[in-house]
């Protein structure tokens, strides 16, 4: 029920509640991963149900792809689809501009490739997830398993000319192995605390051979709904130049949170 839920899911609560209402009938939809992300895709199941919405949903994982299945959500892939209207997605880290770092869930790739076949992508965050500068938030760089060990020396060499704090780079792992990603590849994490130039970062990791994809997204998200634990949403609009308050309701009978 909504009243056990703690301060911070309501927020992500709050956050995807509000997002979702910017779908509409008829819409393909890219669909986020993360633990906001799904609180969004439950959210648009429950419109799915009880208002007859009709949409076509893109998932940016295999579990975001299960739990739409479950909602009752029509799951089609980005070849389908062709192009999507909307995405709506989670952020580990989002600046004043609306740039993000994402992929603490290791989904990225996709997520980055989704977000750019679309007209819009909203991210919905709760107010911990903004950030003066990016970079406190270990930043993704996916790479393939082939020669991991070299890429991650060119990571690392690069890392010393660029306008960064820390230079740690880790294999992220799963367990006692290392983490894989739906697409088969590796993470590596970089421990960077503060990013002075995000685009020039993003523009030189992608050139070195063995990167498939970064997390940084510049330039994408155009829509941020901040969820708060009472309720209240900040809506800000980059792209209009607008900032909106609202605030969404915790109904006890939400059927959406019959199975948390």
């Amino acid at each position: 029920m909504p009243g056990e839920l703690s301060p911070i899911d309501k927020a992500k609560f709050a956050a995807a509640k509000r997002a979702s209402a910017f779908v509409e009938s008829g819409m393909k939809v890219g669909l986020g991963t993360g633990s906001t992300a799904a609180w969004m895709v439950r959210c648009l199941g429950e419109r799915v149900r009880d208002e007859g919405l009709r949409i076509k949903g893109v998932p940016t994982s295999t579990r975001t792809a299960d739990l739409a299945r479950e909602m009752g959500i029509e799951v089609i892939s980005l070849d389908e689809a062709g192009w999507l209207d909307l995405t709506i997605d989670g952020a580990d880290e989002f600046d004043a501009e609306l740039n993000l770092i994402k992929g603490g869930g290791g989904a990225h790739l996709q997520e980055k490739i989704v977000a750019t076949a679309s007209d819009r992508m909203i991210v919905i965050a709760d107010p911990a997830k903004e950030v003066a500068h990016l970079g406190a938030f270990p930043l993704p760089v996916e790479v393939i398993s082939f020669g991991w060990t070299a890429t991650r020396k060119l990571v690392e060499e690069a890392l010393e000319g660029l306008d960064v704090l820390g230079r740690e780079v880790t294999l992220r792992m799963d367990g006692t192995a290392p983490f894989v990603t739906d697409e088969g590849n590796r993470i590596l994490d970089l421990h960077l605390k503060r990013i002075g130039n995000p685009r020039q970062l993003s523009l030189l990791i992608n050139q070195i051979p063995g990167v498939v994809e970064n997390g940084l997204f510049i330039d994408i998200c155009d829509v941020v709904v901040i969820g708060h634990g009472d309720g209240r949403v900040e809506i800000r609009d980059i792209t209009a130049g607008t900032v909106a308050e609202d605030r969404v309701a915790f109904a006890d009978g939400d059927n959406l949170f019959s199975n948390i």
